[in-house]
């Protein structure tokens, strides 16, 4: 998986400022991004962030995790994924891929595409047309919570 990288502007007034997308990186963006990069990678919601992002940054508010998400999110350092009404989840996930939402234990996964495999070749596209964004979700049951269900009903007879 590709996430976006650092690079090091080269502006006199940016100078050494990190830059995601065009995006100056403030120490708040960078702790809010770090959060979403962090090995759980679980899609979390805007109030899951300012929770983990508290934990390195003490003082920052909630309004500015949600400016921050809403500024990495219009840079397209992030995505925002949205799972019908729910709270909105973010994924620092970049390449095409969709998303598995467990109906048990409402869990977001990235699914990747099968090797060789494009985003909109399963798609009957009008002809000439041009996908410029997909976004995919499907929804189902994990396989620890199939593996659960399983277990659960096996130990009732």
């Amino acid at each position: 998986m590709a996430y976006l990288k650092k690079e090091m502007s080269n502006s006199t007034q940016n100078t050494q400022a990190d830059v995601f997308g065009g995006l100056r990186m403030t120490k708040q963006r960078k702790v809010v991004y770090d959060v979403l990069l962090d090995e759980t990678r679980d899609h979390p919601t805007a109030s899951q962030v300012f929770v983990r992002a508290q934990g390195k940054m003490p003082t920052i508010s909630l309004a500015t995790v949600y400016n921050c998400l809403e500024s990495l999110t219009h840079s397209g350092a992030i995505k925002q994924v949205n799972v019908d009404r729910e709270a909105s989840r973010y994924c620092p996930n970049l390449q095409p891929h969709a998303h598995f939402f467990c109906s048990d234990c409402e869990e977001v996964f990235d699914i990747d595409l099968k090797s060789r495999a494009t985003a909109t070749t399963p798609w009957q596209l009008p002809e000439g047309s041009e996908v410029e964004q997909l976004e995919v979700t499907m929804r189902g049951k994990c396989p620890t919570c199939t593996d659960s269900t399983r277990e659960d009903s096996g130990s009732e007879n």
